[in-house]
């Protein structure tokens, strides 16, 4: 069993994501979104063991608060960052498909990577909060430091998103 860090509902609400987008349709993105990008931010044994405190419904105080306050917002517009590109696509038996409503216009490619790219920014900015209350509260975590072998380690400095000239 699996835990995911944030609920359909979490996405919805914080986000310009439809409130009756499918479930099924954004779990995958928001399990990618874990394994590739919080995973790398938290380490392997932090978000095991907010995963495993989930699925054993003990999480709890400081933990708890960390999740609500600082990975939640960072995972829901990582997640966001991997739904986005995929929403308007469907695969099944007879290929592969694009959804196409009677009262809207499809949107370009550019306009596709520059809400990724916005959705990105977020994400990193809550990922320079995360990570500037580590520096401070790390050793409240027992697990921040605490990766071995094939253990992700946590980056523990800010994201680079670009040149500022």
């Amino acid at each position: 069993m699996e835990a995911l860090l944030i609920t359909r509902q979490d996405i919805v609400k914080y986000s310009n994501l439809n409130g009756n987008i499918d479930s099924d349709k954004m779990q995958q993105f928001v399990k990618l979104a874990q394994d590739i990008h919080l995973e790398r931010i938290l380490g392997s044994d932090l978000l095991n063991r907010i995963k495993a405190d989930i699925i054993a419904g003990t999480l709890a105080d400081p933990y708890l608060t960390l999740l609500t306050k600082y990975i939640k917002p960072m995972l829901i517009h990582y997640a966001l960052v991997e739904i986005i590109p995929f929403n308007a696509y469907q695969i099944a038996n007879g290929g592969i498909f694009k959804h196409n409503s009677e009262n809207s216009d499809s949107v370009s490619k550019n306009e596709v990577d520059f809400l990724m790219e916005k959705y990105r920014k977020v994400a990193e900015h809550y990922t320079e909060r995360f990570q500037k209350y580590m520096s401070f509260n790390g050793s409240t975590f027992a697990e921040w430091n605490s990766n071995s072998n094939e253990d992700i380690y946590p980056v523990q400095d800010t994201p680079f998103s670009g040149w500022v000239l």
